[in-house]
């Protein structure tokens, strides 16, 4: 992803709220979300992020499709055990977002983002993501993907209205005494 890509990235993801979350979140809140105030957001951060963030967009005939944000986790509980460190670097990678435009949902296109970001979390021990509890699509997704819930729980506040998120991980080395980790994807083209 490059700062050229920040307007379409910023429709993908507004657009992605707007239809996956429709009956999950206030609908006053969805439809008040601004590409134009994402965008100027989003540019806000882009300079500042952290190199250990990767930023992946989907393209089809030059216009941005998909995006992927993939990085070190973040919570707390994830910090490397004591038979990993010193850890030179995070040992769990967090896949921070993942969206496609609505109307290409289901055509490979978010297989093909989770694909190309698995393949750069190199040197993680397991990938983690956060899903609204109740999108049934995306857990399906992630479930066919290799991801299982890990137990762990949150809700965050949105216009007021509490919506709940369920953790799930993917480990991508072999765990001890564990199953084996799902097959690793090729990167994409």
């Amino acid at each position: 992803m490059t700062e050229a890509d920040i307007d379409a990235v910023s429709a993908v993801r507004v657009h992605g709220w707007q239809s996956a979350y429709r009956g999950l979140m206030p609908q006053a809140y969805l439809d008040a979300m601004s590409v134009p105030a994402d965008a100027e957001q989003r540019r806000s951060w882009f300079g500042h992020r952290s190199p250990e963030v990767s930023d992946l967009v989907a393209e089809r005939d030059g216009t941005v499709i998909g995006w992927a944000s993939l990085g070190p986790a973040g919570d707390p509980d994830l910090a490397p055990g004591p038979a990993e460190l010193p850890a030179s670097r995070p040992t769990a990678g967090e896949l921070l977002a993942l969206y496609v435009t609505p109307d290409l949902i289901g055509t490979g296109v978010g297989r093909t983002l989770l694909t190309a970001a698995t393949a750069r979390a190199n040197g993680y021990r397991a990938l983690y993501l956060w899903v609204v509890r109740d999108n049934t699509r995306a857990r399906r997704f992630y479930e066919r993907a290799g991801f299982a819930p890990d137990g762990a729980q949150q809700t965050y506040e949105v216009a007021g209205h509490h919506v709940p998120e369920v953790r799930y991980r993917r480990p991508l080395t072999p765990e001890p005494d564990g199953p084996p980790p799902a097959p690793s994807p090729r990167s994409a083209p």
